[in-house]
Order: C-alpha cells, then sequence, then structure tokens
C-alpha cells in the first residue's frame, strides 16, 4: 500500500470552520454563565466540585471529533496498490565474424581479431534481454554458439575462437548465408546480424549478394563491418628466423558490403582502429534497442468507512451523554 490519497481533498478546507466553532463555543459559555457580586469566596471554600463539572465540555469536544471525522469522509479517503507489469520484446542477433589469417594483422590492438572480440564481448554483455549467437567463418563457415539468452556460456566460446580452427580464406556469402539460417526460423519481431570482414569475398559457394537476398526475404537485417586501417597494415609472417613483419595491403570490399546493408535495411560502417570499432557497435547498440512495455496498475481502495463508522459511534456516546449525564431540565 503506497499510503492515503484522498478523491477529493478539497473537502479537507472545511476543517478550518473547527477552530471557529472553538471560538464560538468559548464566546456563548462566557455570555451564558451567570455572575453574583460577593464580598468573598469564603463561605463557599469547602463545596465539592464534581466530576460532571470536569466533564462539562465533553459533549462539544465529542461533537467536533465527529464534525471532524466526517470532513474525512466527505474528502473520501483511499489507500492505492500500485505495481508495473513489465515485458520486454528482446531482439534475436547473430554476430557473423571474419576469423580467416589476415584478422591477425596489427593495425589494431593487439591485432583485428583480438580487438573486434573484446568489443563484441562488451557489446553482448549489454544486451541481456536479447538472444545472441555466434557465427564464425574464414574458408568455411560454421556456427559457434546458436542464439541463446545464457550470455555466460556465449562469451566463454566467444574467447575460445581463433584464427586457423578451419581452412583459411573468406567466405563472407557462406559466413552471412550460415547467420541466416540460424535466424530464418526466428519469432523475434526484430532479426539482425551483425557481419564483420576484413577483406573480399574469395571462397565458398554462395555469392555475397545472394546470401543478403535470402536475409531480406526472411526480414533480417545485416549491419556490416569492414576491419582495417586505410593503406597497409603490418602483418605477422613466421619465418625460421622467428615472427617477421611486412605491410599488406588492405583490401575490403566495401561497396558489397554496403550493397548487403542498403539491401537489408541495415547500415555499412568502416572501422580502421580498435575506438573507432567501439564507436560502431555503441551505434549498432543504440539503433536496434529492445522495445520495453511497462504497464502500471493502479487499484484504489475507500478508506472513508472506517472514518464513518467511528463517526457515528462518537455522535451516539455524544448524544446519549447529552440526555442523560448533562441534560438540561427546563
Amino acid at each position: 500500500m503506497s499510503g492515503i490519497q484522498f478523491a477529493h481533498p478539497q473537502a479537507l478546507y472545511l476543517a478550518l470552520l473547527i477552530p471557529a466553532m472553538i471560538g464560538w463555543y468559548i464566546f456563548h459559555q462566557q455570555r451564558k454563565t451567570p455572575t453574583i457580586q460577593l464580598s468573598g469566596m469564603q463561605p463557599f471554600s469547602g463545596s465539592p466540585v464534581t466530576w460532571k463539572y470536569y466533564l462539562r465540555h465533553l459533549p462539544f469536544a465529542l461533537r467536533q471529533l465527529v464534525f471532524g471525522l466526517l470532513i474525512i469522509v466527505v474528502a473520501r479517503p483511499q489507500s492505492s496498490n500500485s505495481w508495473e507489469n513489465v515485458t520486454t520484446e528482446g531482439i534475436d542477433i547473430i554476430i557473423s565474424m571474419d576469423i580467416s589469417g589476415s584478422m591477425l594483422a596489427e593495425d589494431f590492438k593487439p591485432n583485428r581479431l583480438e580487438a573486434s572480440k573484446a568489443v563484441a564481448s562488451e557489446f553482448i554483455a549489454g544486451r541481456p534481454d536479447d538472444r545472441m549467437g555466434l557465427v564464425v567463418f574464414s574458408g568455411e563457415s560454421f556456427t559457434q554458439c546458436p542464439l541463446t539468452t545464457d550470455h555466460a556460456v556465449l562469451l566463454n566460446l566467444f574467447q575460445g575462437i581463433q584464427s586457423g580452427i578451419i581452412e583459411d580464406g573468406t567466405a563472407i556469402g557462406l559466413g552471412l548465408a550460415t547467420s541466416v539460417s540460424r535466424l530464418k526460423d526466428s519469432d523475434a519481431k526484430s532479426k539482425v546480424i551483425i557481419l564483420l570482414t576484413d577483406g573480399m569475398n574469395n571462397r565458398g559457394e554462395i555469392a555475397p549478394v545472394t546470401a543478403a537476398e535470402i536475409a531480406k526475404t526472411f526480414g533480417i537485417r545485416v549491419y556490416t563491418v569492414g576491419v582495417g586501417t586505410l593503406g597497409t597494415a603490418p602483418y605477422p609472417f613466421r619465418t625460421p628466423f622467428g615472427i617477421q613483419y611486412q605491410n599488406v595491403k588492405v583490401e575490403i570490399d566495401e561497396g558489397v558490403l554496403q550493397e548487403i546493408a542498403n539491401m537489408t535495411g541495415g547500415k555499412y560502417f568502416r572501422a580502421t582502429n580498435n575506438q573507432k570499432l567501439k564507436e560502431i557497435y555503441q551505434e549498432i547498440d543504440k539503433m536496434e534497442k529492445s522495445r520495453i512495455d511497462v504497464k502500471e496498475i493502479n487499484m484504489k481502495t475507500e478508506e472513508f468507512q472506517r472514518y464513518l463508522v467511528f463517526a457515528l459511534i462518537l455522535l451516539l456516546i455524544e448524544m446519549a451523554l447529552r440526555l442523560t449525564v448533562f441534560k438540561q431540565n427546563s
């Protein structure tokens, strides 16, 4: 219960009449009391004072209490119970990540793959109401984690992905198609794929645009992210003399990634460093907010009955006193 409220609080202004009635009563009692001039009060000093004398104002006090209680009754006190019924409409999201050998380039720190994993992990942790999954692709693609609300499991599997666990290459179309297959049967109001790659499609049986058309058919929105600095990037090569770095040209098929995003109602982003990649995920997070319906329910209960009953009891007591103990003989 959230406390007492009054349906007609303006009625409480009637309480200002109570001090006026008390003043009138005092004035009236002074005029009503007879006076006698005596030479002294010594002859009456031993006269007993009865309890009736001390309680002579009790009927008036009871009448004022009754009046005050009736004012509260007219104001209609109400108690209210309120609670919120919260429903969330989550979004199903698949992160489709390129784990080809070129993702080991170190234009991001420590490299593109680890930077992408770190930022995506923050994104996952910040969306507890959504079902999320992970697809990885290189020369082939597979589902690392299907859609789940157990983000602890997802994050654990996320950290386990490494470049080289599947055949090398960049099968963007295949990675997108695998992601679509994980979302096509979803009954979520919003279905999203975040596809991240640093190269050009050179493997797989499905063309990226073909996979995008399939995504569009199922109402899936695709956000594409091209990862890589402009120009060249340092890439580690293993040699008999240890790791040697060479600057390799950064080639991202931005035209295809742009087309995929436009076709499905998504957006294309280009990340050239760690901070930019983080900002991209933050922007996607803002665009794909879960809808939360908050329905506040209030239930009011009338509380004037108790005041009315109390007022009637006091009124009966006051009337009984006036007709018995304080009855005035005519």
